[in-house]
């Protein structure tokens, strides 16, 4: 595994956190939401990430492993998921979004975030991040001595 190699596997992981983030923000923000467009409460949405390996028979079948070695690792969201728990009711009969009939009559459907739940999440996708960071200024730095001895 070459140099850049372990910058492009760091670069994957640096997009999944920070995308990870920016839907944890949003979680956060709606975390209040009783009525979106869709209609309803806001629903906790959580992001999906897989290994970047699918193409791996295909390189491995047509390519000398040399060259592929290290080629399309990493990983990738595969999709941003609304978490189907239930969710929270709390009992407000003069809330404008208070149910107007059945068992749940004087209910209002909040949203299934807990901002501890969020916050935790967060913190684990800002360390994610920091170390893919640490990742690519270490890679740099070998390659920048590596450089210098060759200069020697």
């Amino acid at each position: 595994m070459g140099i850049f190699s372990s910058m492009n596997i760091s670069s994957t992981g640096l997009t999944a956190q920070r995308l990870r983030m920016d839907v944890i923000s949003n979680n956060i923000a709606n975390a209040n939401t009783t009525r979106t467009t869709d209609g309803g409460a806001f629903r906790r949405r959580r992001v999906v990430l897989r290994p970047r390996n699918d193409s791996l028979e295909f390189r491995s079948r047509f390519l000398p492993q040399a060259l592929w070695r290290g080629m399309g690792e990493g990983v990738r969201a595969i999709k941003i998921e609304e978490d189907r728990s239930p969710l929270r009711l709390v009992y407000d009969p003069t809330h404008p979004d208070a149910l107007k009939s059945g068992p749940k009559k004087g209910y209002v459907e909040f949203p299934n975030v807990n901002i501890v739940t969020e916050m935790v999440d967060m913190i684990s996708a800002s360390r994610a991040y920091e170390a893919n960071v640490s990742v690519v200024q270490n890679a740099s730095q070998m390659f920048m001595r590596g450089l210098e001895i060759g200069r020697a």
